[in-house]
């Protein structure tokens, strides 16, 4: 037992100016959803492109869906960000007024967890003339390097902004002191990095089982989930892919993440399945068996450990981003899922 004043200094409850989180061991966080949006919109609206063939302009941030948490752990900054973004754009030519175009960029990943370059910027165009052609690959080219440095100005600013007023101060400080990552000896932590140093909370899960029909031989069925060059296809997407026990895969740009359980070779697959929007901590089950039929092969789904509150949206995202896609892509079929 330690001897009286001796005690660990984090537990030692000191007299603060604010009384709130003695020695800044507590957890104490700070929603920045609102400023981000805000944020975004400043820097992104009115962004303008020239190239040779005429002039690119961002018109609207019409979606900017997801989150920004800023916490303070242990004297530590610990920033979460993870938003999807839709952009509306115009082109023009600059010597006839009468060539124009509309289009799309989408932004699917802006997360604490991808390098700026990681950073997929997508565009897309209405129209199929050449001049749309033109100013859609001037996006690409030099639209996606001018959005990349504002997305980059919008990092920095976050860490700027919310590192105000998390780290208080100790007895006998009259002020807070403003504690700037770029500068001071705080360590940023992602949101995986976290996740081991948090218990994980109670999480209510569910599952359910569908069964898909897919008019192909049941190896290429089996490849569809184990066959990086097929993931990719119908992903439409870099993949990342070891199939073999305790391999790890990654779909959708990091989104949808996970390990390989088991591998039995045109029978079944089985996975630790993760989706980067659930709650820290939550990872779900995923049985896939195959079987031959006559006319093709039949595939049940069995989807274990998901949040309950994501039930529905886990149901939608595997027809939407996986039957279907592959459906379509590779000419197996277009039977829906049909729920157990």
């Amino acid at each position: 037992m330690a001897k009286w004043g001796e005690g660990d200094p984090r537990w030692i409850v000191e007299e603060r100016p604010d009384a709130t989180n003695v020695n800044n061991w507590h957890w104490s966080e700070k929603n920045a959803n609102r400023w981000s949006q805000s944020k975004l919109q400043d820097l992104l609206n009115g962004l303008t492109v020239e190239g040779e063939k005429g002039t690119a302009k961002i018109k609207e941030v019409n979606k900017c869906e997801g989150e920004a948490v800023v916490n303070n752990r242990k004297g530590k900054l610990i920033f979460f960000y993870d938003w999807q973004l839709e952009l509306k754009w115009e082109g023009q030519c600059d010597k006839d007024s009468k060539l124009k175009c509309k289009g799309k960029i989408t932004i699917p990943n802006l997360s604490e967890e991808n390098g700026i370059e990681d950073i997929d910027v997508e565009p897309t165009v209405e129209e199929s003339t050449d001049f749309a052609y033109n100013m859609k690959q001037l996006m690409f080219n030099e639209g996606k390097k001018l959005i990349r440095e504002k997305i980059t100005e919008y990092i920095s600013a976050l860490k700027e902004e919310y590192s105000k007023g998390l780290i208080l101060p100790k007895k006998d400080e009259n002020e807070v002191k403003v504690v700037k990552p770029a500068a001071a000896p705080v360590k940023l932590t992602t949101r995986n990095q976290l996740a081991g140093a948090v218990k994980n909370m109670n999480i209510d899960t569910s599952s359910f089982e569908s069964r898909q029909s897919l008019f192909c031989p049941i190896n290429e069925a089996y490849k569809c989930f184990t066959d990086q060059r097929m993931l990719e296809a119908f992903t439409r997407g870099p993949v990342k892919l070891e199939a073999a026990p305790k391999g790890k895969f990654e779909l959708f740009g990091g989104n949808i993440f996970g390990e390989f359980i088991e591998l039995e070779e045109n029978i079944k697959v089985k996975q630790y399945w993760q989706n980067k929007a659930w709650p820290s901590g939550a990872r779900s089950i995923v049985e896939l068996t195959f079987d031959e039929e006559p006319e093709g092969t039949t595939i049940i789904l069995k989807h274990s450990g998901i949040p309950s509150s994501e039930l529905e949206a886990t149901k939608q995202g595997w027809d939407q981003y996986y039957w279907n896609p592959i459906k379509v892509t590779f000419g197996f079929g277009s039977f829906l899922t049909d729920v157990l």
